[in-house]
């Protein structure tokens, strides 16, 4: 058999591959004009690019080319793709030794009896969950600005995949299984409050918070304006002597108000004023 390519025959590892190139373009000239950074998205862009070549079945348009010309000839198609931008990767217990040291580091240095806690950019719930499960003293308010994410997160229903930084007992702790699903057991589910919110936006109302788990969002997507202006509002958002965790491969921006915490991956610590200035 002659194994040869035929070049009348479509070539799918090229068109693949063409396609991402259009999508990487797309992307690089879109997303600065939402406010948001190419960096974070280079290496998760395909979920994005995905949920753009639905867009384009839905408005029946051949190429990202038409597209650009879409959003030029209708300002209200950015609300739209906007929504498309957000990047959903979440389970239970992501980046298990963050918890680990919430657990040793952090929670038992906020002294309090009940503890309030936002996981802001809480995609499908499983981090909020994670925090009602592992201290049942903690009250988590869960946001996202992502309506499909956060109706996931509602319903508490989760594949076996989601929980596998879950240990046994923890499993059996937090689940009833139904079915392919392990459904979230009330008395934790009950201790989470889910609620649309963009990060860019001034903090909910019910904070100031004890701990604020911001990971893999802001300081991952948007661009330095947007950081600087969301790390602003969390100074409001953690009470003094709280807690903010961030990715673990995230920076913050500089910040009078945060200083890392010792012995704790990706937290930072509150302060009580900004730093430098005399005690009064």
């Amino acid at each position: 058999m002659d194994c040869r390519h035929d070049p009348a025959t479509p070539n799918v590892a090229t068109e693949s591959r063409r396609d991402d190139a259009a999508c990487v373009a797309f992307l690089q000239w879109a997303l600065p004009r939402l406010g948001l950074r190419w960096a974070g998205y280079r290496k998760v862009r395909r979920q994005v690019c995905r949920r753009l070549h639905r867009r384009l079945a839905e408005l029946g348009l051949p190429d990202l080319d038409a597209y650009r010309a879409r959003l030029a000839a209708d300002p209200a198609e950015w609300d739209v793709l906007a929504t498309l931008t957000p990047v959903t990767i979440s389970r239970f217990a992501r980046d298990r030794a963050v918890f680990d040291a919430l657990a040793s580091e952090v929670v038992p240095a906020l002294g309090r009896m009940r503890l309030r806690a936002w996981s802001a950019g809480c995609a499908s719930g499983e981090e909020a969950y994670t925090l009602a499960l592992l201290w049942p003293v903690m009250d988590v308010l869960a946001t996202d600005v992502h309506p499909a994410v956060l109706e996931r997160a509602r319903r508490a229903a989760y594949p076996r995949s989601s929980l596998r930084e879950l240990t046994a007992p923890e499993r059996e702790r937090a689940f009833v299984a139904r079915g392919a699903e392990h459904v979230v057991r009330p008395a934790i589910a009950g201790r989470v409050t889910v609620a649309r919110h963009d990060v860019r936006d001034p903090p909910p109302a019910a904070g100031p918070f004890d701990l604020v788990l911001c990971r893999n969002v802001a300081f991952t997507y948007l661009d330095e304006e947007c950081r600087r202006a969301v790390l602003a509002r969390m100074a409001t958002a953690v009470r003094a002597g709280g807690a903010l965790v961030i990715g673990l491969h995230e920076t913050l921006p500089p910040s009078p108000w945060f200083a890392p915490w010792p012995g704790a991956r990706a937290t930072h610590r509150r302060s009580a004023r900004p730093a430098g200035d005399a005690a009064p």
